[in-house]
């Protein structure tokens, strides 16, 4: 993390201060995403939080809003700033940032080019995860919020960069270790990736229909691109009340397809993942 955290008491806990985003977590288990000011409040129908009344308190205690209800105050984790801050594109969901980081192998010191940052939510795993990531963006806006979005839970990074710029029109960065492509055709973006992508390293497309991945996967086998994989995860939570165990009637299935391919040396044979 490159921005400045409150220092920690005696015991080792750090007390929530002004200036940092906090969720509050009412009794029937909703969840708000706040950003402490002094001075400020928060409504909601379940009653007015004050600000002032959060700032001071230890991670994790409970308070009361003026109707008597009962909050708790957590410091938000990542999958938790990924579902509730501001945005302007749709947001990779955190069952599939987590996959990301797994399949792309991304870790620290990893040079990373992201393709379509969107509001910034892959941005902040991959630099939680210590890479340093060139976001490529075409519309401005999305740009702007993506940046906010990374400033705003880790603070200024000089690993984060954004350009507004079309990755189909070419990269100019090279010897990049990961190429990470949320776009509608990213197999226009392979003969770019190619070249700026060291041998060996990963290209991951993170696409929404089988039909896009169809055309992918067909683009790769062209493209100087080997050990191609198409995957998705569904994601299912349990009910527990009781002697009722059961799973829960909604669950977050399908979001996208996660497909990744390695970078070969030209003239090497192509390989093929028979999955």
């Amino acid at each position: 993390m490159d921005g400045a955290r409150p220092s920690p008491d005696r015991h080792g806990a750090r007390r929530l201060q002004a200036g940092e985003r906090v969720l509050l977590v009412d009794q029937r288990g909703r969840r708000y995403l706040v950003e402490l000011v002094p001075g400020g409040s928060f409504h909601t129908h379940s009653g007015i939080v004050h600000h002032d009344g959060v700032i001071g308190l230890l991670d994790g205690s409970t308070l009361s809003a003026t109707t008597g209800r009962r909050f708790v105050a957590l410091r938000p984790t990542l999958a938790d700033v990924v579902l509730k801050m501001p945005r302007g594109a749709q947001v990779i969901y955190p069952k599939d940032l987590g996959a990301i980081l797994l399949a792309a192998d991304v870790g620290p010191g990893l040079r990373v080019l992201e393709a379509g940052v969107g509001s910034g939510a892959l941005s902040l795993a991959m630099l939680r995860a210590g890479a340093e990531v060139i976001g490529y963006e075409v519309r401005a806006d999305f740009a702007k919020q993506a940046q906010a979005n990374v400033a705003a839970f880790l603070g200024e990074s000089t690993r984060y960069r954004v350009e507004v710029r079309d990755v189909y029109q070419g990269i100019s960065d090279e010897g990049l270790d990961r190429v990470v492509l949320d776009l509608p055709e990213p197999w226009r973006a392979l003969p770019h990736a190619r070249t700026a992508l060291r041998s060996g390293g990963i290209l991951l497309a993170y696409l929404p229909s089988i039909s896009q991945v169809a055309t992918l996967r067909s683009a790769l086998e062209h493209a100087g691109f080997g050990l191609a994989e198409t995957s998705e995860l569904l994601r299912r939570t349990w009910h527990f009340e009781a002697r009722s165990v059961r799973p829960d009637h909604r669950m977050v299935a399908h979001t996208g397809f996660l497909t990744t391919a390695r970078r070969l040396v030209a003239g090497e044979a192509q390989l093929s993942s028979a999955r």
